[in-house]
């Protein structure tokens, strides 16, 4: 069997936006990930659904799988035939041990490729606001590992470091502070220079501490800083206030739980964290298509004067719909399209189609009203939605006796999603909102966490019927103004 192949790919120090499309690419092509431990969750939820995954989550001082045993999985892998990424957190060639692991695949008669990556050591700074290098400051910068082997000495020359006049950059130094900070004065540093400690950096939940060489230990230990967290000395330390850019994002430092299905996050999310938001994805329902062959064929022989979709997954379960029995959209060709308000409206509109009618306020009660205007008795309507939809959308219309067939498309099925994580914030009063689409994701929300009081987060509702749900359970309820994402974000904007 013709050998596979290994691609190291860096992935940078948090989350998709600073790993490098070719390492996307790369990791959407894969047979096998092998990953470690800084590897963040939202980079692993890419992993095609047919890759194996292996986590080999080396912590340090404690390597569940040693290095020699991850090496061994690397060509075993390949030797099988597979496309194997090997993903490693930051640039897989700044003190990850990239440059032992190709040297063994080379042994082994492995090809391998390398995909280089942003490393904590530049970008870390650069979102505390701090560029590693400036022309009136220094003219270099230097990163060095304080990582040793358990029991060893760091041997780190810290008299041509101070000679260099350039930026230090400490990587993995956090339990060496102490020695590196002693270090540097005894040869000679000023005990006035400038140093940066920066926690989980290019993260939501980064933090920094500024101070001079001389406090900065102090510092760190009543700030209670861990690691992950580099060690930034040098006079460009002084310019962290004035060029942070990153902690002035609006929602910086605020943790929002969004339960919308996986398939659906992406807009709420991406739009959380492009304000800052540390945004933890915690989806508690899913859809499922549903539909029944024989009826849809037989509700498809009928001729309708308007399609009534009532949800943007309703706009992907319609088009499996008609898949599934050998269809496509022309079959709708003459039909006008309702839709239950603007996101499924924008779902729609990927497919060609403008909606013709969206009521003003995007729910069931005032999209039955809008048909109703539009529609009467010689009417035939086909409403394409999920199963057990709200009864007061088909009320309108029965008592305008306006003929209508409804079509099951898709199911909503509750996750049962438990997570200690979400618990643990809830309960320690570190979570300040949490998103909720429809009446089911608070369901299954509640069914998912085991926590007694609802008050300690404000409940982020896209429409009254979701609303109602939260406060049903005592939950401290905030309603959007219109059922709409842009709404529900411009409501955890107030709340900040």
């Amino acid at each position: 069997m013709k050998n596979g192949k290994v691609t190291l790919v860096s992935a940078g120090p948090s989350g998709l936006d600073l790993l490098t499309l070719k390492g996307f690419r790369e990791i959407q092509n894969s047979d096998v990930v092998v990953f470690d431990r800084l590897v963040c969750q939202e980079i692993i939820d890419c992993i095609p659904e047919s890759s194996e995954i292996i986590d080999v989550g080396k912590q340090k001082n404690h390597h569940p799988v040693p290095q020699d045993e991850i090496n061994k999985i690397l060509a075993q892998k390949a030797k099988e035939g597979k496309n194997v990424v090997r993903l490693k957190g930051g640039d897989c060639f700044l003190f990850g041990r990239g440059g032992e692991e190709c040297e063994f695949l080379l042994k082994n008669n492995i090809p391998f490729e390398v995909v280089s990556g942003v490393t904590s050591a530049i970008a870390a700074p650069a979102y505390a606001g701090i560029p590693v290098t400036h022309r009136d400051f220094c003219s270099s910068v230097h990163i060095i590992t304080a990582h040793t082997k358990a029991g060893s000495e760091i041997k780190i020359d810290f008299d041509s470091l101070v000679r260099l006049n350039g930026t230090l950059v400490f990587l993995m130094g956090l339990s060496s502070a102490n020695k590196i900070i002693n270090g540097l004065i005894s040869s000679g540093m000023s005990r006035d220079t400038p140093v940066a400690v920066i926690e989980n950096g290019t993260r939501p939940n980064q933090r920094k501490i500024i101070s001079n060489i001389a406090n900065i230990c102090e510092m760190i230990e009543n700030n209670h800083i861990k690691s992950p967290a580099v060690i930034v000395v040098g006079k460009v330390c002084s310019l962290s206030s004035s060029l942070d850019w990153f902690s002035k994002k609006p929602l910086f430092g605020k943790t929002i739980v969004v339960t919308r299905p996986k398939e659906r996050t992406g807009t709420i999310s991406d739009k959380l964290k492009q304000l800052g938001a540390n945004v933890i994805e915690f989806p508690c329902i899913k859809t499922v298509p549903t539909v029944d062959k024989q009826s849809l064929e037989n509700a498809l022989k009928s001729k309708y004067d308007c399609i009534v979709l009532t949800s943007p997954a309703g706009v992907n379960a319609m088009l499996t719909a008609l898949e599934k029995i050998g269809k496509d959209l022309r079959i709708f060709y003459s039909c006008l399209f309702a839709v239950i308000g603007n996101g499924t409206a924008q779902e729609l509109k990927k497919y060609g189609i403008n909606a013709d009618f969206v009521p003003d306020v995007y729910d069931n009660d005032n999209l039955g009203k809008l048909l109703c205007e539009n529609f009467d008795c010689n009417s035939n309507i086909l409403i394409l939605r999920a199963e057990k939809g709200s009864d007061e959308l088909i009320n309108h219309l029965k008592n305008r006796n306006i003929k209508f067939t409804e079509i099951a498309t898709y199911s909503t099925e509750f996750i049962c999603n438990k997570s200690s994580l979400v618990e643990d914030l809830i309960k320690n009063n570190n979570v300040d909102a949490i998103t909720f689409t429809s009446k089911s994701t608070v369901e299954s929300f509640v069914n998912s966490v085991n926590i007694c009081n609802y008050y300690n987060f404000t409940a982020i509702c896209i429409g009254q019927q979701t609303a109602n749900a939260a406060s049903n359970y005592g939950m401290n309820v905030k309603t959007a103004k219109n059922a709409t994402i842009d709404d529900m974000i411009d409501l955890i904007m107030e709340e900040k």
